[in-house]
C-alpha cells in the first residue's frame, strides 16, 4: 500500500518539477493549469487501476459538484479578478476542482494518497494567485467548496467481497458464505 502512494507521489512530484521548470511566473500558471486537470484524471485513474467503479462515479459528481457551483457563484458575485480580465474570480474553480479531486483521494484511500494530492493542489491555489487570476479569498472558498463536495460524495473505500453459494463443497444442503478483505 505504501509502495503504491510512493509511486503516485513521485509521478506527481515528477509532474510538478517538470511543469515549473521555467522559473516564471508563466511557468508556474501552466504547470498550475496542467495540474488542474492532472489532478482529477490521476484520481480517476488510480481508481480505474483499483477497479473502484463506485468511487469513479463519486469522483465524478464531485467534481461537477465543485465546478458547476463554483461557476454559477462567479456569475452571482461577479468578483473583478487581480489582471482585471473579467469579473469571474469569485470563488476559484480551479482550486475547487484540485481540491475535489484531493479530498477524494484522501477520504476514499486514506492520508497516503490524499496528502500528496492536498500539496499539488495547494500548488494550484497558489498558481491561481501567482498568476493574478484569483485573489487567496477565492483560493480558499474554491478550496472549501471541493472539498465539501467531495465530503457529501465521497465514502471510503473497503474493498470486501462477500460470495455466497448455496451448499458447502459438493454437499447441497446448507450454504457457504466467504468473505477478502
Amino acid at each position: 500500500m505504501r509502495t503504491q502512494a510512493f509511486r503516485f507521489a513521485a509521478a506527481f512530484g515528477a509532474a510538478l518539477l517538470a511543469g515549473t521548470a521555467p522559473a516564471s511566473a508563466d511557468g508556474v500558471k501552466t504547470a498550475g493549469e496542467i495540474l488542474r486537470i492532472a489532478l482529477p484524471v490521476a484520481a480517476g485513474g488510480f481508481s480505474l487501476y483499483k477497479q473502484d467503479y463506485d468511487g469513479i462515479l463519486q469522483l465524478g459528481v464531485s467534481e461537477v459538484i465543485s465546478e458547476g457551483t463554483s461557476l454559477v457563484l462567479q456569475h452571482i458575485i461577479r468578483e473583478q479578478r487581480p489582471d482585471k480580465s473579467d469579473f469571474h474570480s469569485f470563488p476559484s474553480d480551479s482550486a475547487a476542482v484540485a481540491f475535489s479531486a484531493a479530498s477524494y483521494l484522501q477520504i476514499r484511500y486514506g492520508w497516503d494518497y490524499g496528502l500528496p494530492a492536498y500539496a499539488i493542489a495547494g500548488f494550484v491555489g497558489y498558481s491561481r494567485v501567482e498568476a493574478k487570476k484569483h485573489h487567496w479569498g477565492d483560493v480558499v472558498a474554491g478550496a472549501v467548496l471541493g472539498w465539501g463536495a467531495s465530503e457529501i460524495t465521497t465514502v471510503r473505500y473497503r474493498n470486501v467481497q462477500i460470495n455466497a453459494s448455496p451448499g458447502y463443497g459438493e454437499m447441497p444442503l446448507g450454504f457457504s458464505v466467504s468473505a477478502i478483505w
